[in-house]
């Protein structure tokens, strides 16, 4: 008795969105940004394995994914405490909306890997701090 391929793939989404939610419950503030960051860059990497497929199905998926968590990225700043780093964090999440939207609108992995780049660093030292705390 074998689970077909189709099933084994909705049982690993499902066991993957569990991990997930079940991660997202028991985070700190700062967990909570180090999930999103880390759920951003599978995105865009999903999105790049996308483009170069050229999947559009799973390109618009990926890509509405990755804005959804910017935005969530930057309405989640607090400008009061974090001041001009705040301010940096708003123009560099920006500038990765744009490239992530021009990305799409123009099958472009190496705009996805600019994004990608300039988040990671980002993600990285928010490890180090969350890691730290």
């Amino acid at each position: 008795m074998y689970v077909s391929r189709g099933k084994f793939g909705a049982a690993s989404a499902q066991y993957k969105s569990v991990d997930l939610v079940s991660r997202i419950e028991g985070a700190s503030p700062h967990q909570l940004v180090q999930v999103m960051y880390e759920e951003l860059l599978k995105a865009l990497d999903a999105m790049a394995v996308a483009v170069r497929r050229n999947d559009f199905s799973q390109r618009g998926e990926r890509q509405s994914r990755a804005l959804a968590i910017l935005t969530g990225l930057e309405t989640s700043l607090d400008f009061e405490k974090g001041g001009e780093i705040a301010t940096g964090l708003v123009a560099i999440y920006r500038e990765a909306r744009r490239l992530v939207l021009a990305a799409g609108r123009e099958n472009d992995a190496d705009r996805i890997k600019q994004a990608r780049d300039m988040l990671y660093e980002i993600a990285t030292a928010w490890d180090a701090i969350v890691v730290k705390g």
